[in-house]
């Protein structure tokens, strides 16, 4: 029930951009801290010895890492589908021959916003949008499997339609639409970015209606109302919404476990215990696979074995993780325990 399907690791905190709403709020420079080469191979081995997780690559920016490719390259060899997160600004042809000789199966690239104003910006280095663009054509010249991931609040927010045009007009095989989680530089910025959350229900009700038209793949991410939605649509999901600590999972570039990269709860350090160990029995992410355990209006919700609320934005509004969702505007039609 609480298979391990994905795992994010910040392999670095440094990072060329200097985007307002960064998780990491990343640094120009390198960590000595970061988890060497052999420690990561370390840290795969003992990943597969029971589990065969998607292996997402982010950062802060990967490729500041000279070793990445070598990393890649050894967790595909030993069976892990992997994948790369990263800003494209970095990404020339050759960059992408080396992505593609690592066995690297999709990159995502981070586009917030349908033009180059909007998308700078918020990334906060000019150039960055066209950078991002030849990236993807870039990758997909090598034939690698291409994503974009992309923030909503209120700089962007009016521009949905144009980015998603724009997301089809760029062929790429995937579309995530992150919501706004108020952690590292997010938090400076939730006040003036954050939207509000009748909007961010709204933004939900239109993602759901594109994910309808055929020809790509559409998610929402920190935005576990969607899978609510769904249902109340009548439709059929197989996921669920916050996988924090039950499917998912976060490494940090100095070994620290987490529930997900923006809930911010240390479960444990892989340079400390095992990583099964800490999987399989930390008390945090067994609190999490029980939605018997939540409170507020999630505690009582119809929804919460489909949903569960964001876990990340309720401990930022209160410091527990088991919280309600703080921007939920759905009503519990009755309380229940089915």
């Amino acid at each position: 029930m609480n298979e391990l399907r994905l795992i994010f690791w910040e392999t670095t905190r440094g990072c060329n951009l200097r985007c307002i709403h960064c998780r990491a709020d990343a640094e120009l420079k390198r960590s000595p801290d970061e988890l060497t080469q052999d420690e990561a191979e370390k840290f795969i081995d003992e990943v597969v010895s029971f589990s065969k997780p998607i292996l997402i690559l982010s950062g802060g920016e990967p490729l500041y890492r000279d070793d990445i490719f070598d990393i890649a390259k050894y967790a595909s060899d030993k069976g892990l589908h992997v994948a790369l997160a990263s800003n494209g600004t970095l990404i020339t042809p050759e960059i992408a021959q080396k992505i593609k000789d690592s066995g690297i199966m999709r990159v995502s690239i981070s586009i917030d916003g349908a033009d180059a104003q909007t998308h700078d910006g918020f990334r906060g280095i000019s150039g960055s949008f066209d950078k991002a663009i030849l990236a993807i054509k870039y990758l997909q010249d090598k034939q690698i499997g291409t994503q974009i991931n992309t923030t909503v609040s209120k700089h962007n927010v009016a521009s949905l339609d144009k980015i998603i045009q724009l997301v089809r007009e760029l062929k790429v095989n995937a579309f995530h639409v992150f919501m706004l989680v108020p952690v590292g530089c997010g938090v400076q910025i939730e006040e003036t970015n954050q939207i509000e959350a009748l909007q961010y229900e709204k933004v939900l009700e239109w993602l759901y209606e594109e994910s309808k038209k055929p020809g790509l793949e559409i998610k929402a991410t920190c935005a576990p109302h969607y899978y609510r939605i769904i249902r109340q649509k009548g439709a059929k999901t197989q996921s669920k919404g916050c996988l924090a600590g039950s499917n998912v999972c976060f490494l940090s570039y100095k070994g620290d476990i987490q529930p997900c990269g923006y809930l911010a709860v240390k479960v444990g350090n892989i340079r400390a215990k095992s990583f099964k160990n800490i999987w399989e029995h930390s008390d945090v992410f067994q609190k999490l696979r029980d939605p018997t355990l939540l409170g507020g209006k999630c505690g009582y919700c119809e929804y919460r074995f489909v949903c569960e609320g964001c876990r990340a934005r309720a401990y930022a509004k209160t410091g527990n993780f088991l919280d309600e969702e703080p921007f939920c505007v759905y009503e519990p039609k009755r309380q229940t325990t089915a």
